[in-house]
């Protein structure tokens, strides 16, 4: 992405892991900034993929992840018969509702890995097929898996974001500041 991340403070580990993690998320902001609820739903590709629903992606795995790190179950179970609607909105769900979502599960985020004792600290992996029998990871792991996620979503959204009105990153960077670009 286009944007900096301040160099952490000496010895601030977590503040820096939860600054990559936010500058990964302001892409995904960024990537919706001037569009309508129909350009956030549109998929301008053979993909299924769109604006909107990368930005419930990202707030659902999210979400999830620490609540599987809180060994708590996530606020919507994910299986075969409903995983197609982690990538759309549906029913009622607007980008500003997914937003406001994503600002809170940040919060949440937030609070859990800078009130844990350590980044050392383990939880067990789901018992899915892609994970090893009995794995345990790290909140380390975590942090770095969230930023490896959301950054993975930043660049598809950067796509998207250009395919649908020819927008780039840097374009939507100053538009965000309120310049322009070039």
């Amino acid at each position: 992405m286009v944007t900096h991340v301040a160099a952490e403070a000496n010895g601030d580990e977590r503040g820096a892991l939860l600054a990559f993690i936010e500058e990964q998320r302001g892409g995904i902001r960024r990537a919706l900034l001037g569009l309508t609820e129909e350009q956030a739903r549109t998929r301008p590709s053979v993909s299924e993929l769109s604006l909107g629903g990368l930005l419930k992606h990202v707030a659902e795995v999210e979400q999830s992840w620490i609540a599987r790190a809180k060994q708590e179950p996530p606020a919507v179970r994910r299986d075969e018969s409903n995983w197609h609607e982690t990538f759309q909105l549906v029913g009622d769900e607007t980008v500003a509702s997914q937003l406001a979502y994503w600002e809170q599960v940040a919060a949440g985020t937030e609070k859990f890995i800078r009130s844990a004792p350590s980044l050392d600290d383990t939880f067990p992996l789901p018992p899915d097929p892609w994970f090893p029998p009995e794995g345990r990871v790290s909140l380390r792991w975590l942090c770095l898996h969230l930023i490896r996620e959301t950054a993975r979503h930043a660049g598809h959204a950067d796509i998207i974001r250009e395919s649908l009105d020819g927008k780039t990153a840097f374009e939507l960077v100053a538009l965000e500041q309120g310049g322009s670009w070039g």
